[in-house]
């Protein structure tokens, strides 16, 4: 089935290069020029993937990824923007984004991070093709089933992101993988194509849903210089 793309964006040649290289591709599209009508395209359309711009008239780029998780939807969202701040970049993945790309940037890159961010999407779930149903892990249990992650029985509210990068983790509970690593297992960069302060970021949001105190974490413990584990 044909992949469909939705692009919010104000300036009409950037949505025309974009239209033009993602239909080669063979992808359909989808345009909106303002944040009002992306958020109504990307909840009432339910796209494979967002490409979206900081930057828009009526609804700025972060309040509607903030909109779109709102709405319950988990389609990945890949923020084009021109700013250079670092905060900016951080505050667009603590809101949901699940990556950015600044301009100008090449077409090659960003149709390498749109097919890997819809082919990380219609993967399986992490643990379910061998692991059975149920992933027991202490105080933890992952239900590949239901797609649901509970901390002693109660069902915790992850995003999809969240829910794959703790079945990786959990697969091997006590195994070290750098962010570089995570990156290709987990957000499907082959190569590394991403910024790895997206790992930082899931790992600070899963904690605070996951940690008995998010400061001391318990369960994804970090080892400097090294990455992250499940601890055992």
């Amino acid at each position: 089935m044909e992949r469909r793309i939705l692009i919010v964006e104000d300036e009409k040649n950037i949505v025309d290069i974009l239209r033009f290289n993602l239909q080669r591709e063979g992808y359909a599209t989808l345009e909106a020029y303002d944040g009002d009508e992306g958020l109504r395209l990307a909840v009432e359309e339910n796209p494979d993937l967002i490409l979206l711009d900081l930057m828009l008239p009526k609804r700025d780029g972060f309040a509607v990824c903030k909109g779109v998780r709102e709405a319950g939807r988990n389609t990945p969202v890949i923020m084009l923007t021109a700013r250079q701040e670092e905060s900016d970049k951080v505050l667009g993945l603590e809101i949901g984004a699940d990556d950015y790309i600044t301009k100008p940037f090449s077409m090659r890159e960003l149709l390498a991070r749109v097919k890997a961010n819809i082919r990380r999407s219609a993967m399986p779930v992490a643990g379910s093709a061998d692991a059975g149903s149920r992933l027991e892990r202490g105080r933890l249990t992952i239900d590949t089933e239901g797609m649901v992650v509970l901390k002693d029985g109660v069902a915790l509210e992850l995003t999809q992101r969240e829910y794959d990068l703790i079945c990786f983790l959990a697969e091997q509970p006590g195994k070290v993988y750098s962010r570089e690593a995570l990156m290709e297992h987990v957000w499907n960069y082959e190569g590394y194509v991403g910024d790895v302060r997206a790992v930082d970021v899931a790992v600070r949001r899963l904690r605070e849903k996951l940690e008995d105190d998010p400061a001391d974490p318990k369960f994804i413990v970090t080892r400097r210089g090294q990455g992250y584990l499940l601890e055992n």
